[in-house]
């Protein structure tokens, strides 16, 4: 529930993200930082799990009625509203000292994201949509709303995509390849930040063979509010059927052939 007379979801998730980036931004490069590994051999911070507990501290107070569903503490997404939140994308670089990393927090209703917040505070960057708002962004030249780019043709396209072995291990090797092959170039900037690039008209398409839902469902939102097109690799849109696509929505189909070929 929205609580009368108080701040809307939109304002909240800003709140939410001020709370985390004062946590993370603390004990990024901390020597005494602890580091333990969770059962998939996944790296687990001192700083993800304190981060999932302050936002959790004050969705338990002002929307005591949603569920929540975390990275650290698990819950579920599946019915009504539910806040799902991933206190550290790119943990791995976290605990590294590599500044790309970002607090995700979504609001779904129903299976759909309907708010999206991503705040990088080392990378000075914060990004947030919302069902009927358009996609925002704020970095070191202000606050201003982001669309897709116009790229029409896989060959003028500009890819960010995983590692190989992940591709071998959950999806296609050779698609992998068809997909590097049928575009001008490809980078890997990973975890979040090339699906906002994606909602920013920077890169053009965005391909993961395995996610997790509180990886993209921020994502989800920000990319078509921008104007984008977000589904997994069969085409369906959502954010947790475990592979996710984000494209400036011109390219989409043409992406889909080649990785369901």
């Amino acid at each position: 529930m929205t609580v009368p007379g108080y701040e809307n979801d939109l304002e909240l998730a800003t709140r939410l993200a001020d709370a985390a980036d004062a946590i993370t931004t603390a004990r990024f490069r901390a020597l005494d930082l602890a580091v333990e590994r969770k059962p998939d051999r996944t790296p687990v911070t001192d700083a993800d799990t304190a981060v999932e507990d302050a936002i959790r501290a004050i969705l338990a107070t002002d929307r005591p009625d949603d569920a929540v569903l975390g990275e650290e503490r698990g819950g579920t997404a599946a019915t009504g509203r539910a806040w799902v939140l991933d206190p550290i994308d790119g943990t791995k670089n976290f605990l590294r000292g590599v500044p790309v990393w970002a607090t995700l927090i979504a609001l779904v209703e129903d299976g759909d994201p309907v708010v999206g917040m991503i705040s990088a505070p080392l990378l000075g960057r914060r990004w947030w949509a919302a069902t009927g708002d358009g996609a925002w962004m704020s970095d070191s030249a202000g606050e201003r709303r982001i669309s897709v780019s116009k790229v029409a043709s896989l060959e003028d396209a500009y890819l960010s995509t995983t590692d190989l072995n992940s591709w071998v291990e959950y999806h296609s090797r050779e698609k992998y390849i068809d997909l590097v092959d049928a575009c001008w170039e490809s980078r890997a900037f990973g975890d979040f930040w090339h699906h906002c690039l994606v909602a920013e008209g920077a890169i053009d398409v965005t391909a993961e063979c395995i996610v997790n839902p509180w990886d993209v469902a921020a994502a989800q939102v920000l990319v078509t509010e921008a104007g984008g097109r977000f589904s997994d690799l069969n085409g369906e849109a959502r954010y947790d059927n475990g592979s996710a696509l984000s494209t400036n929505g011109l390219l989409h189909d043409e992406v889909l052939a080649i990785l369901k070929r």
